[in-house]
């Protein structure tokens, strides 16, 4: 398909919108010890409202896969503008944990969205080489607009501005994205065989559909759990957790601009056991590292994390293309609805590991140091089950791809 301003405009437009999907999630976790302070609420509460943002996204993004063919991804993505809206104004004015946990999951359903009207949209804008390189810089904008939230909110916290500042902040994306879709045409579906709800349905109840989408809640929950409590575990760990949040990012964003060319050389399931791998060193060596050693940390785990999502949901494009749209909006939902689930098991860890720092006579930054690492302890079992769960796949896929080419 000829590119034409249109379409541009729509690309630009999806990209903010990502943008502001990542604004939400760095800026709220950079804000999270001061709403805990200022509404006096324990980890576990914070992890309920971590959930909310996580949960709002698979509701939003099954119903967005869902309608996508009957409405298409115009009115879904005026339905995103309102809610990421509503989700900040009633954020900034909640005034206590109820007020902020229907907030955040305006916000996740806005976010949802956003994933499930703009992969398909470009897909359908575009054709070919252009088709993939823009889908893969398109996702690039969520681990690169983290790193811009998370630069902002720390600036913003050294300037002593409140919570309620950085989350304005959203609004921003939120405006622009908006501005850009204004007057524009948006596509139709151009693959008529997978706009088939039926012949979407029939495809995801394959056993290798519903393996990856157990896959896929470990590997959502490997990335996003570290990430999203970064502040609060990491806080006395001798670095700065929101330049550890920006230094994770960056190398993943750096990693999905120029990874296309890697991936395609290697089979998607080669590549997510090597960054299982990766994943899982990365999580141990926060859990021992203090100082400059978290940064190192950051790195191995930014590289294990960095093509877990796109290729989870490109594995489901090659290898059970027959789901189409719909099915990239289900996986993605499968990851975010585990990821919504841990948020107050997470927070949790982190109140009982914290009692029994106390109990063994530790307080202060002593304190919240072996809390943080403790919690981080328990989150390595999500990569290191990946280990295994990958290496089955990678096995599983060769072998169908060898029966493939016997009967060809």
């Amino acid at each position: 398909m000829k590119e034409n301003n249109n379409n541009k405009r729509l690309f630009y437009g999806s990209c903010f919108a990502l943008i502001t999907t990542a604004f939400s999630f760095s800026i709220r976790a950079g804000v999270l010890p001061q709403l805990g302070e200022t509404f006096d609420l324990t980890a576990r509460q914070l992890g309920f409202i971590n959930q909310m943002w996580f949960l709002g996204f698979p509701i939003s993004m099954v119903l967005g896969g869902v309608f996508y063919n009957a409405i298409g991804p115009k009115k879904i993505m005026i339905f995103a503008f309102f809610a990421h809206a509503l989700g900040v104004l009633l954020t900034i004015y909640s005034g206590g944990y109820v007020g902020l946990l229907i907030s955040t999951l305006f916000i996740g359903i806005g976010n949802g969205c956003t994933e499930a009207a703009c992969n398909p949209m470009i897909a359908d804008s575009y054709s070919g080489k252009l088709m993939n390189t823009l889908l893969n810089r398109f996702h690039m904008w969520f681990p690169g607009g983290i790193v811009l939230g998370s630069l902002i909110s720390l600036f913003m916290a050294k300037l002593e501005l409140g919570w309620e500042a950085q989350i304005w902040i959203i609004m921003v994306p939120t405006i622009i994205y908006a501005y850009l879709f204004y007057g524009q045409n948006f596509p139709s579906p151009k693959n008529i065989e997978t706009s088939s709800l039926k012949t979407n349905f029939k495809a995801i109840r394959s056993p290798l559909f519903l393996f990856i989408c157990l896959c896929m809640t470990l590997t959502a929950i490997s990335e996003f759990g570290p990430t999203q409590w970064a502040q609060l575990i990491l806080s006395k760990s001798g670095a700065e957790p929101m330049v550890i949040l920006a230094l994770i990012t960056g190398v993943m964003a750096i990693g999905r601009y120029f990874g296309g060319d890697f991936v395609h050389k290697l089979d998607q399931t080669g590549v997510l056991l090597g960054s299982s791998v990766l994943a899982t060193i990365g999580i141990f060596l926060f859990s021992i590292s203090i100082g400059p050693m978290a940064y190192v940390a950051a790195i191995f785990f930014a590289l294990g994390v960095c093509y877990f999502w796109p290729n989870m949901i490109g594995l489901v494009a090659e290898k059970v293309p027959l789901s189409g749209a719909f099915g990239m909006s289900i996986v993605g939902a499968f990851g975010m609805f585990s990821t919504s689930i841990f948020q107050p098991i997470i927070g949790n860890w982190i109140d009982k590991a914290s009692e029994k720092a106390a109990s063994m006579g530790l307080s202060g930054d002593a304190l919240e140091l072996a809390a943080g690492q403790a919690t981080l302890q328990k989150m390595i079992s999500f990569p290191g089950i990946l280990i295994i769960l990958f290496l089955i796949l990678f096995f599983w896929v060769k072998k169908i791809k060898s029966h493939s080419e016997e009967v060809i």
